[in-house]
């Protein structure tokens, strides 16, 4: 199934649940400054809240904000009984730790997944292996390779293929390319958020059977959206870009907010 078809079912089932759940479960995003593709991304969170019956409320501060400041936010938005999930839009100015975001949101409403202690599973990862297991993957047993080493996606797409009983092998910036061209030739799920424009191409001897799931975002000299792999690699299933994980991602945050409902 297209992606893009997958998602809309998805979203007409959370709305036709949330028609007969007795309360709304509300979601707030914490802005900071006025990053092009934050907007883009937060409108689209806006817009998949709205579309299914989801209150979600932004709040934006500007970019000279202090981390201590912010911190204060995030703290108000904790002990808020009328916020259920909330998330800090990423990136944030490089004098704010990230790190140091993370680990302040309560995580019972970390709704990115992204403190250590979330009662959330982090969405691209979610999002990923939701689609691949209503699509039919086999995992058990499945040579699972993950070209990125990022918090955000590569090392808790290792630890989620894991627990799904694949073998997993993590790859990176680092890896010579004579060993990620081996692996990539044994490997019946690919991953790929490294960052590359067009990194994976037709020079990779790849599986037919293989099926491969492009993270990643560039733009092209025209600047239209790019991801890390070329499009028509001979392979089972290729996502696109755009128009795949970034839908999976924004489908695994509302399903993640239908989890306050059940808890």
């Amino acid at each position: 199934m297209e992606i893009k078809e997958y998602v809309q079912i998805r979203k007409d089932l959370i709305r036709q649940t949330l028609q007969n759940a007795s309360r709304v479960p509300s979601l707030a995003i914490l802005q900071v400054g006025d990053n092009a593709a934050s907007n883009s991304y937060i409108r689209g969170k806006l817009k998949d809240c709205a579309e299914v019956g989801i209150k979600a409320t932004l709040f934006h501060y500007p970019d000279t904000i202090s981390e201590k400041e912010l911190i204060s936010e995030i703290k108000r938005c904790n002990q808020d009984p009328a916020i259920d999930a909330f998330l800090v839009q990423l990136p944030v100015p490089k004098a704010i730790s990230e790190r140091a975001i993370h680990l302040a949101i309560d995580p019972k409403k970390d709704i990115d997944g992204f403190s250590p202690l979330s009662a959330f599973a982090s969405c691209t990862p979610k999002g990923i292996v939701d689609y691949l297991t209503d699509e039919g993957f086999t995992f058990k047993g499945a040579n699972a390779v993950i070209l990125g080493r990022s918090n955000i996606v590569g090392k808790p797409m290792a630890k989620m293929l894991t627990g799904k009983d694949c073998n997993v092998t993590l790859l990176h910036s680092k890896t010579s390319d004579e060993d990620m061209r081996f692996y990539l030739k044994h490997a019946d799920l690919i991953v790929v958020a490294i960052g590359r424009l067009g990194h994976i191409d037709l020079s990779y001897e790849l599986k037919p059977t293989a099926w491969v799931v492009d993270v990643g975002i560039n733009r092209d000299a025209a600047g239209h959206l790019r991801g890390d792999c070329l499009p028509g690699l001979k392979v089972a299933r290729q996502t696109p870009v755009p128009g795949g994980v970034g839908l999976l991602t924004r489908l695994a945050l509302i399903t993640n907010i239908m989890e306050v409902l059940k808890r």
